[in-house]
């Protein structure tokens, strides 16, 4: 008989449902990912949380304390209502753009009370602070304005040419120095310059008699007397040759 087989030894029995092979790296869910990273990273995240919020109440802060340090100077402004007011604004906020409108106004003081060298001062002051725009403008066009009241007329027509052929600068305030061009021509009796003021004025405004400036313009035109024949026209005439025909004699 043959000797039957040596049966191997029993394997002890127990609960292999969870056993996976060594190199087999478990499967971790996004629950289990937010939670390990949390952990490993909790105060991280917290000061980070922390340093934006600080942020978002820092500029908050930041932004209402402006408002209200503007509230206040706009304030103080509206308050200025002498000159020395204005001057003592100026002092206390001498880069604002308030203090720009300051000079200007102070300019427009000096200016109609005839102060001529304070009110180009002035109007130099207000366009170094002013923003370009309208208020810029303005100090420009009071500038020049201002050297007319001195004599100081080619620099003041200069002046007003380079503002009225500016195309950045506010129409209103190119009107305005073009009207006045037009007034400069009608006293020095040059009908054509001031018709090409007129025409650049129309051009400024589409809807022609619209403008105010336009209308003035033409009535500053209007009292100059007609244009005569031009001399040179005249002696054109006058040498042209009379022709004497000759009928044959019988």
């Amino acid at each position: 008989m043959s000797t039957p087989a040596t049966p191997s030894a029993p394997q002890p029995t127990g609960d292999d449902r969870n056993l996976v092979p060594a190199d087999v790296s478990p499967v971790l869910t996004f629950e289990d990912k937010v939670g390990l990273f949390w952990k490993n990273n909790r105060t991280l995240v917290l000061v980070l949380c922390l340093a934006v919020v600080a942020g978002i109440v820092g500029k908050g802060l930041m932004d209402y304390l402006a408002r209200q340090k503007e509230e206040k100077i706009g304030a103080a402004y509206a308050a200025a209502t002498t000159n020395d007011q204005l001057k003592a604004f100026i002092a206390a906020q001498p880069n604002h753009t308030l203090a720009g409108i300051a000079h200007l106004r102070l300019a427009d003081e000096a200016y109609a009370a005839n102060k001529a060298a304070d009110a180009i001062a002035g109007y130099d002051r207000a366009a170094a602070i002013l923003p370009d725009g309208p208020l810029a403008a303005r100090a420009r066009l009071g500038r020049a304005l201002a050297k007319l009241q001195t004599g100081k007329t080619a620099e003041a027509t200069t002046e007003l040419k380079a503002l009225a052929d500016d195309p950045k600068q506010p129409k209103t305030a190119r009107s305005e120095a073009a009207y006045h061009l037009t007034g400069l021509a009608v006293e020095a009796g040059n009908a054509t310059e001031a018709q090409k003021f007129i025409d650049q004025l129309g051009q400024l405004d589409s809807g022609g008699l619209g403008n105010p400036w336009m209308q003035r313009a033409m009535m500053l035109r209007a009292t100059m007397p007609a244009s005569a024949t031009p001399a040179t026209e005249e002696k054109k005439a006058d040498a042209t040759p009379s022709v004497t025909v000759e009928l044959p004699k019988k």
